[in-house]
């Protein structure tokens, strides 16, 4: 008995080891489905521009300016997994409500350079919002900063380093920590965490009009993250919950959600976007 708890105890404490050193290539999945671009907007009939970006430590950067009907853009922070090719159906929402759309991928991701680290994320989330201050000349007013998943996370860092129009944070995590302890109750994961992305904190010091949308299905991160993070948030504020899974509630329940943006756009932040 007492060589089956010691082998135990070896394997639960070689787990430990693992998880400690791999937690980076265990969130970052640039390689799930894969980096090739497998299409770009033109694809589906919307006009585009190749975007290269450098950020502050000398990484070039991969995206794509659409342009829309309106001042208005929507700085686009995708999710954990994939490159900016697999987003297509959310920027043609976007562009369906007049928005325009820059969307980068990550250092690391796609057609991006670099490794990807927490820190670099929030630098080339940065150097996106100076690119579009900078070189397109737009106004911090005018800009919308969405993320989705993990980049709702770079998403409320970055809003809460500037004044943008507004934030929506889509189908997030409160941290790190506290979605691995949800995971995997059985490791001492606020322990061995080196990463945080703590949307909910960085909600708090947010500043402008916040939408936080979730589903009440969200099988990956439960519904109850959106709900942490909406009660961070500063007026003015709103929840938009939807249904359907974590990765297609925005096309399952998609009537509702867009009518959801285009409420909070309209009444919240912008009378005059959608007019």
């Amino acid at each position: 008995m007492l060589k089956f708890i010691l082998i135990v105890a070896a394997c639960y404490g070689l787990l430990i080891v693992v998880v400690y050193l791999m937690q980076g290539r265990m969130l970052y999945l640039p390689e799930v489905p894969g980096r090739k671009l497998t299409m770009t907007p033109a694809s589906v009939g919307m006009d585009y521009q190749d975007v290269s970006i450098e950020t502050a430590d000398g990484v070039t950067l991969h995206g794509w300016f659409i342009a829309g009907r309106s001042s208005q853009v929507l700085l686009f922070f995708h999710g954990n997994a994939g490159n900016i090719s697999h987003r297509l159906d959310s920027i043609r929402q976007f562009q369906n409500l007049g928005l325009s759309v820059l969307i980068i991928d990550y250092r690391g991701y796609g057609q991006s350079e670099g490794r990807t680290t927490e820190r670099g994320i929030y630098r080339d989330a940065d150097a996106a919002w100076r690119y579009l201050i900078e070189e397109r000349g737009m106004v911090a007013r005018n800009i919308v900063i969405f993320g989705r998943s993990l980049g709702a996370s770079v998403a409320s860092w970055l809003a809460a380093r500037h004044q943008p129009l507004a934030l929506i944070v889509e189908s997030s995590f409160t941290s790190v920590p506290d979605i691995a302890k949800d995971l995997y109750p059985w490791l001492p994961v606020r322990w061995l965490s080196r990463l945080s992305h703590a949307t909910r904190d960085y909600v708090r010091d947010v500043r402008c009009a916040v939408l936080v949308v979730h589903s009440r299905d969200d099988e990956i991160i439960p519904f109850h993250h959106g709900e942490a993070i909406f009660a961070s948030a500063n007026e003015p504020r709103a929840l938009l919950a939807i249904r359907g899974t974590h990765n297609d509630a925005f096309l399952r329940d998609e009537d509702v959600y867009i009518e959801g943006l285009r409420a909070f756009l309209t009444e919240l932040t912008a009378p005059a976007l959608l007019r």
